[in-house]
């Protein structure tokens, strides 16, 4: 077990939503020595602001969970965006901790770097099966990128670093604008404003009949930090809670939850995006003992309240 509770630990993307919340996990945990770069003082995009951070603190272990990113909507509109800033990123830091000494590397990946059509659920061994689903293939290829630095970095130089692939996550603090957020906040949003404003109804993208996982952010956290613990290999891993469902039975759960008592509309000219998701999770807890926790309702449940609590 590696024990880094009294190092500099530093987590990139750590003011964001997953972010935040393995700052308060870490912390709950006894952690002492955590930083958080800030965009607005290190712009992880360029090398000198790298080099500058980890100057200026030091770090013994990192975990890299920065990143730009959105919904298929966002994607759409931000292929060469998504695709520079993820990188750029997630190259130049690696390689700059390398250098500096870092002893360990958790490098954070994502489900959209699976091949648009991999048999249900996703095992880790399926990950170079073909080319991801198209709206979101430039985030997905440039984050799946670390995963091949990592594992030539340890071959070639014995650098310690990892790579995770969670699903889609959900819980307090998500993101909820509507130009940028995942499929959750949203709608949750479309019905907690259509009650406020008295809408009949709400609109959803697609069909419905596309399904994903979700997994609850606080679960996230702490598989993240028992794979900084625990896990000391360059082949992915999956985080996920290992259940799927279409966004039909997602949306009318949300609208169930949130009270609202309108018609749900669907939008076929939009598209669905991947058609499954659902990610095989055994090897996440043979190797560190993780399993989600969380009750799907009872996570949309904590979500909707923290919504209807800060906006």
């Amino acid at each position: 077990m590696s024990d880094f509770k009294n190092k500099n630990l530093v987590v990139t993307g750590g003011a964001g939503f997953l972010g935040s919340h393995v700052v308060d996990r870490l912390n709950e945990k006894g952690y002492t020595n955590i930083h958080v770069p800030v965009v607005e003082e290190y712009d992880l995009t360029k090398y000198e602001a790298i080099t500058a951070m980890l100057e200026a603190y030091k770090p013994v272990a990192v975990i890299h969970l920065a990143a730009v990113v959105g919904g298929i909507g966002a994607n759409r509109e931000n292929p060469g965006k998504y695709f520079y800033e993820n990188i750029m990123m997630g190259t130049q830091l690696m390689e700059e901790c390398r250098l500096f000494g870092v002893e360990k590397f958790v490098a954070l990946g994502t489900i959209c770097a699976y091949p648009k059509h991999t048999p249900v659920p996703f095992r880790e061994e399926n990950l170079w099966d073909g080319y991801p689903e198209e709206t979101n293939a430039p985030y997905g290829l440039a984050k799946k990128m670390m995963l091949v630095q990592s594992q030539a970095y340890r071959e070639q130089y014995g650098f310690n670093s990892i790579y995770l692939l969670p699903v889609n996550l959900y819980g307090p603090k998500d993101n909820f604008d509507p130009k940028s957020s995942h499929v959750i906040p949203a709608i949750i949003k479309k019905c907690v404003d259509a009650i406020k404003e008295g809408n009949d109804h709400i609109t959803a993208w697609g069909t419905g009949k596309a399904t994903r996982e979700f997994l609850y952010v606080d679960d996230c956290a702490e598989a993240i930090i028992l794979a900084l613990e625990l896990y000391n290999k360059s082949e992915p891993i999956n985080i996920g809670a290992g259940f799927e469902i279409s966004m039909k039975d997602l949306t009318e759960l949300i609208v169930k939850l949130t009270g609202f008592k309108g018609e749900i509309k669907w939008d076929t000219t939009q598209p669905d995006g991947q058609p499954r998701r659902c990610l095989d999770t055994t090897k996440a807890e043979k190797e560190f003992g993780f399993r989600a926790k969380m009750g799907f309702e009872e996570g949309l449940k904590k979500t909707i309240d923290w919504y209807k609590s800060n906006y």
